[in-house]
Order: C-alpha cells, then structure tokens, then sequence
C-alpha cells in the first residue's frame, strides 16, 4: 500500500447529548469519498481518540471500513503510551478491517530515541497492520528525530511517516528517506504545498473534513509540480488554516462541522469555540461552502 496525496484526520461527531452521532458520521464518510479524499483516518487525534470508549471505536471503524473499504485505505490511530496496549489496538483494528495503523509517538512519557525504536519494531512486528509512524512533538511531548525515523523506515512492516513539526530543515531531513514502500507525509496543513512541491507524498489533514474537494484540487496540483496552481488554492485557504488553531484541535474545525449539521460538540475538558471567534467560523463557513463549489464544478 502506497499512501499519497490528500488524506483526512476525521473528527469524531457527537449528538448533543455526546453521544456518537452514526449518521452524522456516515455523512462526513460520504462527503470524503464524493470530493476524491485518498484515505481517512478514524480516530486520531482530531477524532478525539483520547474521549472514546472501545466499543464506540469499533463501531466508527466498522461504518468507515464499510462504507470506504476498498475505495480508499482506511487509517486507524492506534497509539497508546504503552507498548502492550498500542500492540492489542493495532489488532482490534486490524481485526476490523482498518488497513494500516496510524502510531502516535507514544504521550506522556517521553521515550528515548532508543524506546522509541523498540517500540515501533514491536507493534509493526506484532500489531498485524502496516504502521505509519507519527511524530507530533507537540501533543506528545515526544520528539522522533530523523536518525530514528530512517531506522525504521527500513522495517518492511512501517510503510510511512506523518511528520506534524513544520520547521523545513526537518522535512528536508525526512525527504531523502522516501522510497516506493516508504512514504514522507505532511501533517501539518500551513506548509503541506510547500513540503509536497519538495516532493513529500501528501498530507494527512484537518482542514479537509470542511473542505475535502479543494484539498483534493491542492494536492494534486503541488505533486504534479503546479506550484502557481497549488498556491493560488493555498492562498485561498489561508485564513481556514488561521481559524483552525485559534484554539485546540478539534475545537475549530468541529465548530466549522456543526454549521454543516455534522455533530453537536465535543467531550469535556475539550469546550465549544468561544464567543469570540464565533462570528469568524460563520463568515469562514460561507467563504469555505463557496471554494467547495468551485472546487467540486471545476472536477465535474
């Protein structure tokens, strides 16, 4: 499995009640697969994994795998702190039909570079899953250098890395490690034109739950090499990029989902968007409605 191109982070939709909002979810599935998305992930950290209970993650990767299965790879994030659980995750996912894992660096306890090698090796030996590696220094409090990420990358089991630090001398470290069976992901939405016109593979993103058929677009014109083309679109998105970390993910961008009539809210300690940013989500929302028409008739 070669991962590429435009992926989305899915969030999680909850009824008002906070309960799983399935048709909710059904619909954010079925709008990823008609604007073009080339794969999802369910239940990272955008999906509020951290807030789920197991039997409410099997039932969003069941509905994922059932209704994407085959038409696109469909991501699981599996990542635990502890090696043990991560590797029972990576098979309850595997055992639903998820076809790779998506391995946060593990939260909270701050591995060595060395921990972190023998982490990844066990659950890509053991999870029964393809792993993409995923480095997120910011949540985890965890930083996987690239010495560690090119001993890894030789593991026929680790198919990828998502890399979500946006400094450029990291992905220009990450780049030379791209191989047919190995492929360097943005995970960052600011910089992923720039990344992929340096010839990242894609990237696995936020702002493509609210805007999946112009992320699509952007992709593929920065792996073709369009760089005018590929930033015109991304000059377009600049201020969504802006709104969505004006607080916590996925505080924006599910406050943007709602007004779509896809989920009610979030799980505590996570709170709706503040009052004060509440004006810009509904002028963003109908900016972003507006570029994903365009975007959608410019497909047809």
């Amino acid at each position: 499995m070669r991962l590429s191109g435009s992926i989305t982070a899915l969030a999680t939709p909850f009824t008002a009640a906070g309960d799983l909002d399935v048709p909710a979810w059904e619909r954010l599935l079925q709008a990823q697969l008609a604007a073009g998305t080339q794969a999802v992930v369910v239940a990272g950290s955008t999906g509020e994994a951290a807030a789920l209970f197991d039997d409410e993650y099997d039932l969003l990767l069941q509905t994922a795998v059932e209704r994407l299965g085959g038409r696109m790879p469909v991501l699981a994030g599996t990542g635990q702190s502890n090696t043990a659980k991560t590797i029972r995750c990576t098979r309850r996912a595997a055992a639903l039909g998820a076809d790779a894992a998506l391995v946060v660096t593990p939260p909270y306890v701050r591995p060595t570079q060395a921990g972190l090698l023998a982490h990844y090796r066990a659950v890509a030996d053991e999870g029964g899953l393809p792993v993409v590696l995923y480095n997120v220094p910011g949540r985890t409090g965890c930083d996987m250098v690239p010495a560690t990420v090119g001993e890894l990358s030789i593991h026929a089991n680790i198919i990828g890395i998502k890399e979500a630090r946006a400094e450029e001398d990291r992905m220009e470290a990450l780049l030379p490690l791209r191989r047919e069976d190995f492929a360097v992901l943005s995970g960052d939405d600011p910089t992923a034109v720039r990344v992929m016109l340096a010839g990242a593979d894609g990237v696995i993103s936020v702002a493509s739950n609210v805007v999946p058929a112009t992320f699509r677009r952007l992709c593929d014109r920065a792996r073709a090499g369009d760089a005018a083309g590929a930033q015109v679109l991304d000059g377009a998105l600049a201020e969504l990029y802006h709104f969505l970390g004006v607080e916590p993910n996925p505080i924006p961008v599910k406050a943007l989902l709602a007004l779509d009539g896809i989920g009610h809210g979030l799980r505590l300690p996570l709170q709706p968007l503040s009052s004060a940013h509440v004006a810009q989500a509904q002028r963003l929302h109908t900016a972003i409605r507006q570029l994903e028409e365009r975007s959608r008739a410019d497909a047809a």
